[in-house]
């Protein structure tokens, strides 16, 4: 198999991956808890930016992490990147520069 050959195939399995949400995981119940009662379901949440492709969603995030570090200065994020993560609810736009929100932080802190 060429390298070639072997970074598509890494590539479609990150793709694969990105994109599929997270199945909820079950605990097993405790002793003495009835077994045929259903364990609760912990709820996941998806990333806002799985729907995207994974070129876009990686140079977003970098732009997160550019905006958290205030970088933007140095290197500014690319308008319709900033336009994206504010529909997004990631950034929102103050008078010193972008900033991200509270999901913003919880994006990259995941």
């Amino acid at each position: 198999m060429s390298t070639k050959d072997r970074l598509e195939e890494i590539a479609s399995a990150v793709r694969a991956r990105w994109h599929t949400p997270a199945e909820p995981s079950k605990t097993a119940p405790t002793p003495g808890e009835d077994a045929a009662a259903e364990p609760p379901a912990q709820i996941q949440s998806v990333s806002p930016l799985a729907a995207l492709d994974l070129d876009t969603a990686i140079r977003l995030r970098w732009s997160l992490r550019d905006i958290k570090a205030k970088r933007t200065k140095l290197t500014p994020v690319n308008a319709e990147d900033l336009n994206t993560l504010t529909e997004l609810g990631l950034v929102e736009l103050r008078g010193d520069g972008p900033a991200l929100t509270n999901e913003g932080h919880r994006l990259l802190d995941h």
